[in-house]
């Protein structure tokens, strides 16, 4: 797995030492609304989070979601990366942060970093993204970074439908 460096932040694969930081972010009651409780109340959860998830994708699919840590302090902010999904054709751009870190421009700086990774080392020409409906800030994040909605769908396993974003240059591939 690679690690990935922007102005601001590395972007690493997650490891068991990880573990207490996951069990705040899975904890984060925004986390639970947006997201969904991924059963990881104790640290024993958080790495099976950990070994099932983000680890077991990278083994399978060559990338995951990745830690974010601040450059400055190596302090960890957040998750990012590409995720491959059941009924979706394309990897989507996954991220979460704690709450205390919003506002910061970290998902976006991190999203785009990890599309760009995707695109140019792994070749995946296509990264599109999904959220809830009702999570705004993450509508904004993916507006950000260059993807456009294009309604909603339902994905196998996630709960209710999602809005759906691609990147410009596949709406140009579509029939008018």
């Amino acid at each position: 797995m690679h690690h990935i460096a922007t102005a601001r932040l590395q972007l690493r694969p997650l490891h068991a030492s990880d573990a207490p930081f996951m069990l705040k972010l899975l904890n984060e009651p925004a986390f639970i609304a947006n997201i969904g409780d991924k059963d990881a109340h104790d640290l024993l959860g958080a790495l099976r989070y950990i070994e099932e998830g983000p680890q077991a994708s990278y083994r399978k699919h060559g990338h995951g979601l990745l830690l974010v840590e601040r450059l400055d302090d190596g302090v960890p902010v957040g998750i990012c990366g590409l995720v491959k999904r059941e009924g979706l054709g394309y990897p989507d751009i996954g991220y979460a942060f704690l709450e205390q870190f919003w506002g910061s421009g970290y998902a976006s700086e991190a999203a785009q970093a990890a599309i760009e990774h995707g695109r140019e080392q792994l070749g995946h020409a296509v990264v599109v993204g999904i959220t809830a409906p009702h999570n705004h800030a993450s509508i904004r994040v993916l507006e950000k970074i260059g993807l456009l909605y294009q309604g909603r769908i339902e994905l196998p396993g996630i709960e209710g439908d999602n809005c759906y974003f691609v990147p410009p240059a596949l709406l140009k591939d579509q029939p008018a």
